[in-house]
């Protein structure tokens, strides 16, 4: 007889409890709301009473306007938002209307402020601010300053640490038998933001211009190309735009950093960096590297940070696709937005240092020709990064300021995909022991290139190392211009100098692995030297390079050279050799010889990815000695530009015309080119699709728009197509008020 079969019980989930350290859920969303009671009764009410006989709140007055005090004064006039937005740590006025008279002695009210769930005052989520007679920087307080009739003016501060975030409002009045407070009113929310005019705030800036460039700018540069062909493109940051705001605050939520949290801006800029790249918790936007964007918007195709904050924001799914520039473009947007002053940066030769011992290898055969299976290691062209300022509490004087700030998906840091913020001042003098991600960062500008021979019997020799191809130049926008600003002295000192070797010493004393940089002073000087030069490449045309060798000794030297030439992603991954040439040098004694190569445009163009880089990559041994000399070259192609001109006269509310014009330089179609152009307060983006565009002809696309805010203002327009992507335009507009 077989046994019975066993019954199986379900039981029945418990609710998850919250003991301990967690006897409060997490509070980690600004949106979440727990209901307020409007009466918060005292025991039981005697007869006769009615609660509401007393002082009672009939209506609030925020001075929420644009152009009312609140908003000019705190800088916040420039958001298109309806709801009050202040600066922390600055006085603000609002007025209360009651139902009497207020009278001072025997009548007691208070101002509460909560933000998500489970508020507490502990935690900075309840905030409840009492009448005082003198406002105290540095606390929350409410002063009385006028009393009209039933109407009470009220100067209210808040304190330069308090939460960032959006809080509900409400008036507390105190009662013999209860507090009566006003019902929840959404247009009374006020949002509280970083202010970097105020002393006491983490962000403080004394420089009024830094700020109007670091916070207030909408629009900003991005240096692209390489070093010896620098490229700017214009990005609009658009911090200021319609729902920007609540978009940016949501961001935090899906961060999960929990409300208390929310005042520091050490955090904020950390988590800020992870939520900015969709690897490992869906951020905003998903990364794509290999030139195709079937599914999405080449990273090259848009025009600023505003649409894809709003399709997150909308769709709460990563948006396809971005790369660094447009990582660094959007946190840009996040930080300014929430008051924190940022800027983007570019390190031109940037080293992804999987490992950080400040080392990437180049293998050569024993030919000297690039060993391109062993070789992994990559510079890219150029890498975009954010800088964010802010002091350092959590570390020694001297390193706060500018913080580096990292969105792209390189590597993880404490097992999520950010870098950041390392203090800037750290990574100059090597001190990579503080957090967070200095390593990093000190390598992504301070590693070596090493050159080694591969031998048959599996060893490697080191032939050449060179130290100063890395993090040669690193470029922000100037403050008040479009121009470039070198800021390479501020993360790192001088090749060479006493200081940079103190640098290097303290990096490899906290940590920095070594392997074998001081194996060039093994490696005899070389009296030959070479250079690499090309001329005017232009996208689509044929051009040539030039190689120039220069003996400076007494001998006569055979010289064996090879070049190599890839197309490859800026992120300095090869994608298809194009050219392979060998050239043979015979150099006499202390004398130079040039020889030039012609580069054919069907040899590259049907390799081609954005950017239209052209990696070029010269190793030449001199016979005689056996010595190796290396060259890397990168050759970005010149692209066509758009043309923008605006037509009407340029006033606030009247309708314009914006015309734009684009070229096709190659004598083929180009098919399915998408055109875009949006400005922030001038119009939203607007997309167009041409399905051909004919062989040197000429495209021309006109739009209406109607300007919405005076001053400076900026156009932005982009090209992409499969064939041709990086194309930009932008017209700068001066907008005059409406009469």
């Amino acid at each position: 007889m077989s046994e019975p079969k066993e019954t199986k019980v379900e039981k029945k989930k418990e609710p998850v409890s919250y003991t301990g350290r967690r006897a409060v859920p997490p509070n980690v969303s600004n949106d979440d709301e727990d209901e307020v009671p409007t009466m918060e009764i005292f025991g039981v009410i005697p007869r006769g009473v009615n609660i509401k006989d007393y002082l009672e709140v009939e209506n609030v007055e925020l001075y929420k306007q644009r152009n009312d005090k609140n908003k000019k004064e705190h800088h916040t006039d420039r958001y298109y938002n309806n709801k009050l937005i202040i600066r922390r740590g600055q006085k603000f006025d609002i007025r209360v209307d009651f139902n009497r008279p207020y009278d001072r002695e025997t009548d007691q009210f208070w101002v509460e402020y909560v933000i998500g769930r489970y508020p507490q005052q502990s935690k900075g989520t309840y905030i409840p601010i009492p009448i005082v007679e003198e406002l105290e920087v540095g606390k929350w307080g409410v002063k009385i300053t006028y009393i009209d009739g039933n109407s009470v003016s009220l100067s209210i501060i808040s304190a330069p640490d308090c939460i960032i975030g959006k809080f509900r409002m409400y008036i507390a009045v105190l009662t013999p038998y209860g507090i009566l407070r006003t019902a929840r009113r959404s247009d009374t929310d006020t949002y509280i933001l970083f202010n970097p005019w105020c002393k006491e705030d983490a962000v403080y800036m004394d420089d009024e211009r830094e700020i109007e460039e670091y916070v207030m700018n909408d629009v900003g540069v991005v240096f692209q190309g390489e070093l010896n062909n620098i490229k700017t493109r214009p990005w609009e940051y658009g911090q200021f735009e319609e729902q920007i705001l609540d978009a940016c605050l949501f961001l935090m939520d899906k961060a999960e950093l929990d409300l208390s949290g929310r005042g520091n801006p050490i955090k904020i800029s950390r988590v800020g960096s992870a939520v900015m790249n969709a690897r490992d918790d869906n951020g905003v936007v998903a990364g794509n590297w290999n030139n195709d964007y079937t599914f999405g918007v080449a990273p090259s195709a848009w025009t600023g940070s505003v649409d894809i904050l709003l399709e997150y924001y909308s769709s709460k799914l990563p948006v396809r696709y971005g790369q660094c520039w447009v990582f660094a473009g959007v946190f840009n947007t996040f930080l300014r937005c929430l008051g924190i002053p940022a800027r983007l940066v570019t390190n031109y030769f940037s080293a992804h240092d999987n490992d950080a011992n400040l080392q990437t290898d180049v293998f050569l055969d024993e030919d000297g020709k690039t060993n391109t299976t062993l070789t992994k290691d990559s510079i890219w062209n150029y890498h975009c990064w954010n800088e964010a300022w802010m002091t350092r509490p959590d570390l020694p004087v001297g390193f706060g300021g500018w913080q580096a700030v990292d969105a792209t998906p390189q590597e993880t840091s404490d097992g999520m995909y950010r870098c950041g913020p390392a203090s800037v001042q750290a990574i100059k003098h090597g001190h990579v022991c503080f957090q967070f991600d200095t390593p990093f960062l000190f390598s992504e500008v301070n590693s070596d290139i090493v050159y080694s021979k591969a031998m048959k019997d599996g060893s490697k020799v080191v032939q050449y190392i060179d130290k100063t191809h890395v993090g040669q130049k690193i470029l922000t926008k100037e403050v008040g211009g479009d121009g470039p600003h070198d800021i390479t002295d501020q993360y790192k000192f001088s090749e060479g100098c006493e200081e940079e070797r103190l640098a290097l010493e303290a990096a490899l004393m906290y940590g920095v692995k070594k392997e074998i940089r001081d194996e060039l002073q093994l490696l005899s000087k070389l009296d030959t030297t070479m250079d690499f030069q090309e001329d005017n490449a232009v996208f689509g045309s044929d051009f040539k390079v030039s190689l120039t060798f220069k003996n400076q000794s007494p001998n006569l030297y055979t010289v064996s050279a090879y070049l190599t030439g890839h197309v490859v992603f800026y992120t300095g991954v090869l994608k298809a050799e194009f050219k392979n040439k060998s050239i043979e040098v015979t150099l006499n004694p202390l004398s130079n010889k040039t020889v030039n190569v012609n580069i054919k445009a069907n040899e590259y163009m049907s390799h081609l990815v954005e950017q239209a880089s052209l990696h070029f990559f010269v190793t030449a041994r001199i016979n005689e000695t056996r010595k190796i000399m290396a060259k890397q070259k990168i050759v970005v192609l010149q692209v066509p530009e758009l043309h923008i001109k605006a037509i009407g006269e340029k006033i606030v509310g009247k309708e314009m015309t914006v015309v734009v014009e684009f070229t096709n330089p190659l004598k083929d179609k180009l098919q399915n080119v998408v055109l875009r152009i949006g400005g922030p307060g001038l119009m939203k983006t607007k997309t167009q699709i041409f399905r051909e565009v004919q062989g040197n002809t000429v495209l021309t696309w006109e739009e209406k728009f109607t300007p919405r805010r005076a001053g400076t203002r900026k156009l932005i327009a982009t090209l992409d197509s499969d064939a041709l992507r990086h194309v930009y335009g932008e017209l700068d507009l001066e907008i005059l008020s409406a009469a």
